[in-house]
């Protein structure tokens, strides 16, 4: 009998002791999903393909016919100064797809932000990693060859001042080695503090505007028609397109 009450009070001391040492456990940090959407502009104008005629800063007339990036690498500033880096990830936006400019960003800490960063392109430990899948699928047509990497960003189009048959301008920015690297950090604050909590549903708005990729650094049609290998071109345009994006806003659904 002595015994059976001992054992019973020993259980009932381990259960009580295994129940406080769970409750004494920190509790996981609550996490929450970011939407990012993207709209394309031409300066004060909506990006329209094909059929809409936009002025350059040299004044030169064109259309576009493709506008295609990656962005990776994203992580957030908090209202402390403290960075906080998200799960890695890798979006190709591709103005063709609607679908692709609305970025959704998981397990993101909840947590009171001040600014956003990314990567506009692929970084060099994917550039050379081999067959890949998803959005770094070569099929997508933006990966050159495996020593020269993935193109980070496109834009193609035509200018009745380009002086080819088909007057047609290929602008594809690409190299992930020292010399000729074109990756870009982009930081960007946001309007007001982003609040990332469990019961809200934030969407940052962004726009990404083609002018920018023509200036500081001047590109015009009948000096440049073609760009599609690494080198001083291509870097003189990723200098130019890394100032392309901006937040507008945030709304909570």
């Amino acid at each position: 009998m002595g015994l059976r009450i001992f054992i019973s009070y020993a259980c009932c001391c381990l259960l009580i002791n295994a129940l406080l040492a769970q409750s004494q456990q920190p509790a996981a940090p609550a996490v929450a999903s970011l939407q990012l959407s993207v709209t394309h502009v031409v300066g004060t104008q909506p990006l329209v393909r094909k059929t809409v005629t936009y002025i350059n800063p040299s004044g030169e007339p064109f259309t576009i016919t493709r506008f295609r990036y990656f962005l990776s690498n994203f992580s957030l500033e908090n209202v402390n100064g403290e960075r906080v880096v998200l799960p890695v990830s890798y979006f190709l936006v591709d103005d063709g797809l609607d679908m692709s400019k609305i970025i959704r960003l998981d397990s993101v800490p909840a947590g009171r932000y001040k600014s956003l960063q990314f990567l506009i392109g692929v970084d060099s430990i994917r550039n050379m990693s081999g067959i890949q899948s998803g959005a770094l699928a070569v099929e997508s047509g933006m990966f050159w060859t495996w020593n020269s990497g993935y193109i980070m960003a496109q834009i193609e189009g035509h200018s009745p001042v380009i002086n080819t048959p088909m007057q047609e301008f290929l602008f594809h920015a690409g190299g992930y080695k020292s010399k000729d690297q074109v990756l870009k950090y982009v930081s960007l604050p946001f309007p007001q503090t982003l609040t990332i909590a469990g019961n809200k549903q934030p969407r940052v708005h962004l726009t990404a505007d083609v002018e920018k990729w023509f200036l500081p650094d001047t590109v015009s049609f009948k000096n440049t028609v073609v760009i599609m290998a690494p080198g001083v071109k291509a870097r003189q345009l990723a200098n130019n397109y890394q100032h392309m994006f901006q937040i507008t806003g945030i709304i909570y659904e």
